[in-house]
């Protein structure tokens, strides 16, 4: 090939790429303009909701287990009646926070 045809071909190229970079110029110019024409709408903020700190089956089973070590056998079977069951496995998980909080004020 030609060193003058290598020229054509190299300012065909550099034509083309500046056509392709003008089209995208021109999009992303319309693109700008479609995103501030849309009138901004207030995002709504979620207001925090109180942390609620779920107490697990084991948790309230390990508390009750040291008190039970630690002399309060007696004491832990009353709370278990008091909620509403001979054993810990049966009671209504809902009362576990609760439940927890009372073994913790034995003392």
């Amino acid at each position: 090939m030609s060193k003058i045809k290598l020229l054509l071909d190299l300012a065909r190229d550099l034509h083309s790429l500046a056509d392709s970079v003008q089209a995208v110029a021109e999009a992303m110019e319309d693109n700008e303009f479609a995103e501030t024409a849309q009138p901004e709408t207030p995002v709504p903020v979620k207001e925090a909701e109180p942390m609620v700190k779920t107490v697990t089956l084991e948790q309230v089973r390990a508390a009750l287990a040291d008190k039970s070590q630690l002399g309060f056998t007696a004491q832990v079977r009353i709370l278990l009646e008091k909620y509403g069951a001979p054993k810990l496995s049966q009671i209504d998980p809902a009362n576990y926070a609760a439940l927890l909080a009372d073994a913790e004020r034995l003392k």
